[in-house]
């Protein structure tokens, strides 16, 4: 079969179906009876299917005709989810959208977006993958993700970098060492430290790598963290010194606990950036929006002791 039927000629098959007469099936489209004729006609050719039995009285389908009636049905309705998802899409969040997110960041502020998402979009579905910052750029540009949460800046002219907050960063210690007592520090005070950290796929990595250089510290190369969870264990044992992101330690750290304590830097001195990311090419931008707005607001209603917006 080269032909495939047309949205109009299910639309017409249904119209009949459902008035049982051509007459009044023909005026409910607004056509001419002749015209209707004509396309159900159509229809049968290109199925190569009789699908109404023609004679006086009420139109009869056939057994063919009732089987295609319902996919013709099934059709319609698709068709009109696909319209009313576009409408939709205009104007809010719904869909699926799959958020990349480093685990610095994702595991301790997404659950409460999530629930906010829920209560507000419900049509919206989002799927969520951890990985490093530098693999979820390159998944982003490849199309694997829709948008990122990440540390930035995000160079790239083919892509949208939406800033959302900025999160101070704490110097975990152990709780026996001559800093464990002190309220806040100056960044000077790390001079001489040794500092453990993440790996070099991790944004952190070269931001922390940085104020090692400027303030006499010294970055621990051969203990690099797999995780915030991993740092932790290793300042409890006295290994070194790391630091440890507010969202982090209000969420998993407990004030001086478990022998690790995270002591704040004067005057928030010490931060990192956060933002939403995504392609500029994106034909969802007014939504993304409307997410990093979300995202923001959560942040406010329950970390506002922790971060800057």
């Amino acid at each position: 079969m080269s032909a495939l039927p047309t949205l109009r000629q299910l639309r017409y098959l249904i119209a009949v179906a459902e008035q049982a007469h051509f007459g009044r099936a023909a005026a409910r489209l607004g056509i001419s009876q002749p015209s209707l004729s004509l396309q159900i006609g159509n229809l049968e050719d290109v199925l190569g299917l009789r699908l109404v039995e023609r004679g006086r009285g009420p139109v009869t389908l056939t057994p063919a005709g009732r089987e295609v009636l319902a996919r013709a049905r099934r059709v319609r309705d698709e068709v009109q989810g696909i319209v009313d998802l576009a409408a939709t899409m205009g104007v809010g969040l719904v869909g699926t959208l799959r958020l990349g997110t480093t685990p610095t960041i994702g595991p301790y502020l997404l659950p409460r977006v999530v629930a906010r998402l829920h209560a507000d979009f419900p049509d919206l579905r989002l799927y969520v993958r951890e990985s490093a910052p530098r693999p979820l750029r390159d998944a982003l540009l490849a199309g694997e993700h829709d948008l990122i949460l990440t540390q930035l800046p995000e160079p790239g002219a083919d892509l949208v970098a939406h800033r959302l907050f900025r999160e101070p960063l704490t110097l975990a210690v152990p709780k026996d060492h001559p800093l464990a007592n002190e309220e806040q520090i100056e960044p000077a005070q790390i001079a001489g430290l040794s500092i453990l950290g993440l790996s070099p796929a991790y944004a952190l990595h070269d931001q922390i790598a940085g104020l090692c250089r400027d303030h006499g510290a010294e970055m621990v190369r051969d203990y690099e963290g797999t995780s915030l969870d991993a740092l932790r264990a290793m300042v409890g044992m006295g290994m070194g010194a790391a630091f440890l992101p507010r969202l982090y330690v209000a969420s998993e750290l407990a004030p001086r606990d478990e022998g690790v304590v995270a002591i704040p830097f004067k005057g928030a001195r010490v931060t990192r950036t956060l933002g939403l990311v995504w392609r500029r090419s994106a034909p969802d931008d007014a939504a993304y929006r409307k997410l990093a707005d979300i995202l923001r607001e959560v942040a406010r209603a329950r970390f506002r002791a922790e971060l800057i917006l």
